[in-house]
C-alpha cells in the first residue's frame, strides 16, 4: 500500500458514505413523499439508473482528460445533486428528488472505476491485493454512513434533509482527498494499438462470467438490501435497528478487502467466487427463518461478505481479458451490466417488498443467485480456458 492506495482508499470510503446514506434514506423518503407505496425505491433506482446511462459518457471523459480530472468532475457532480436532493425533500417534491438522483449517477458511475485504478497504482503482482485493499475503504462507509443518516435525519424540520447536506460536505471532503492522489498518465494509444472492438472482448468466457458474477452478484445484494430499511420498518423495527443493520451489512462488504486478494491470489478467482455464492445461499436462508433482529442482522452481514467474494473476484477475474488500450471500453461495459443489473434490482425491491413482503422477496433471490453459480461452474468445467492478456493488466 502506497500513498496513493491510501488516499484512493479513502475516496472509496466516502463514496461508499454516500451510497450507504442514499440506501438508508432514499427508500425511505421515497415512501413517504412517493404517490403509491410501490414507487417507494424509485429514487434508489434513479441512482443506479443514472451510473447506467453514465457509463458511456464517463469512460469517454476517463480516456479524454484521464483518471484525476474525471473523478473530480463526478465529485462536482454529487456535491450539486446532494444539495437538490435536499431541497426535493425540504420542498416535498418527489419527482424532483428522483431527479436529483438520476443526476448523482454520473459520480455513482465515476467512483465505480476507483477499483479499476486502484490496480494502475500498484505493481502488477499485487494487483489483486491493491483492488481489495482499496475496496476495503468502504468500512469507512460502514461505519459513517448509517451513523451519519441517523444522527442528521432531523436537523432539519424536513426528515433526512440535513443527510443530503452532509453529503454535499462528504462530496467536498473527497475532492480535497482526491486532490493529492497521484494517477499514471493516460498515454493515447499509437496508430494500430487501439484494440478489439468490444463485441470481441464481450464473447470471452472469462469476461461474461466477469460480467455475469459481478452484475447479479451486486444485484442480489442491492435487491435485498434496498428493501431492508422498508422491510424492517413493516415489522416495527426502529429506524436505529435498520442502521445497525445497514452498519453491520457494510462491514461485511468491506472488511474482507484486507484478506480477499491473499485469498484470491492463493487459491484462485473462481473458487472465491464460488465461496460468495454459497454466503449468498445462506444469507437467503437465514432471511427465510424469521424477521427478528438478529435474523436481519445475521443474514444482511453474510449478503455483505458474499458480495465482497464475487465482486473483488469478477473485477480481479476482468483484469484478463483486456488489454491497457481496450480498459476504458471494458471496464464501461462491466460497469454497464452492473448499473443496469442494479436499476432492475432497485425497482424490484421496492414494488415486491411493498406488495409481496420480504419473504417472497428471498425467495425470488434464489434465482440470481443459481445463475451465478451456474456460470461460474460452467466456466470451471472449460477445458482450459485461455487469457486474453497476462494477469495484472488493467
Amino acid at each position: 500500500m502506497n500513498k496513493n492506495l491510501w488516499l484512493l482508499a479513502i475516496c472509496q470510503g466516502l463514496f461508499l458514505t454516500n451510497n450507504v446514506t442514499f440506501i438508508a434514506i432514499n427508500g425511505l423518503v421515497g415512501l413517504s413523499l412517493a404517490p403509491f407505496g410501490w414507487m417507494a425505491t424509485l429514487p434508489v433506482m434513479g441512482y443506479v439508473v443514472g451510473g447506467a446511462l453514465s457509463t458511456g459518457l464517463v469512460a469517454k471523459t476517463q480516456q479524454r482528460f484521464g483518471r484525476k480530472v474525471s473523478f473530480q468532475l463526478g465529485l462536482a457532480v454529487a456535491f450539486g445533486s446532494a444539495l437538490l436532493c435536499a431541497y426535493a425533500a425540504i420542498h416535498k417534491e418527489f419527482w424532483l428528488l428522483c431527479t436529483a438522483t438520476v443526476v448523482a449517477g454520473y459520480y455513482n458511475a465515476n467512483a465505480g472505476l476507483y477499483r479499476f485504478a486502484a490496480a494502475e497504482l500498484s505493481e502488477p503482482a499485487w494487483r489483486e491485493k491493491a483492488i481489495s485493499l482499496v475496496m476495503a475503504g468502504g468500512l469507512i462507509g460502514a461505519v459513517l454512513g448509517p451513523n451519519l443518516a441517523a444522527q442528521t435525519r432531523s436537523l432539519l424540520d424536513a426528515p433526512f434533509a440535513g443527510a443530503y447536506l452532509a453529503l454535499a460536505v462528504v462530496a467536498l471532503v473527497s475532492m480535497l482527498v482526491l486532490g493529492f492522489v497521484t494517477f499514471p498518465p493516460t498515454l493515447p494509444p499509437k496508430a494500430g494499438e487501439g484494440g478489439r472492438p468490444l463485441g470481441e472482448i464481450m464473447r470471452q468466457p472469462m469476461f461474461i462470467v466477469a460480467a455475469v458474477a459481478g452484475a447479479l452478484g451486486y444485484g442480489v445484494m442491492n435487491l435485498l438490501m434496498a428493501a431492508t430499511p422498508i422491510a424492517m420498518a413493516q415489522c416495527k423495527h426502529p429506524f436505529s435497528a435498520a442502521a445497525l443493520v445497514l452498519e453491520w451489512h457494510v462491514l461485511g462488504m468491506f472488511a474482507p478487502g484486507f484478506f480477499t486478494g491473499h485469498l484470491i491470489r492463493r487459491f484462485g478467482a473462481l473458487p472465491i467466487m464460488g465461496v460468495g455464492v454459497l454466503l449468498n445461499a445462506l444469507c437467503i436462508a437465514i432471511a427465510l427463518t424469521g424477521v427478528d433482529l438478529h435474523q436481519f442482522l445475521a443474514a444482511l452481514f453474510l449478503l455483505g461478505v458474499g458480495w465482497n467474494f464475487l465482486f473483488t473476484g469478477s473485477t480481479t477475474l476482468s483484469l484478463q481479458t483486456y488489454t491497457p488500450a481496450e480498459k476504458d471500453r471494458a471496464q464501461g461495459a462491466l460497469n454497464f451490466f452492473v448499473f443496469a443489473t442494479l436499476a432492475v434490482s432497485s425497482f424490484a425491491s421496492g414494488v415486491l417488498v411493498t406488495s409481496s413482503g420480504w419473504m417472497l422477496l428471498n425467495v425470488g433471490s434464489l434465482l440470481p443467485v443459481a445463475l451465478t453459480g451456474a456460470a461460474i461452474v460452467w466456466l470451471i468445467m472449460r477445458p482450459a480456458p485461455q487469457a486474453a492478456v497476462r494477469p495484472g493488466n488493467s
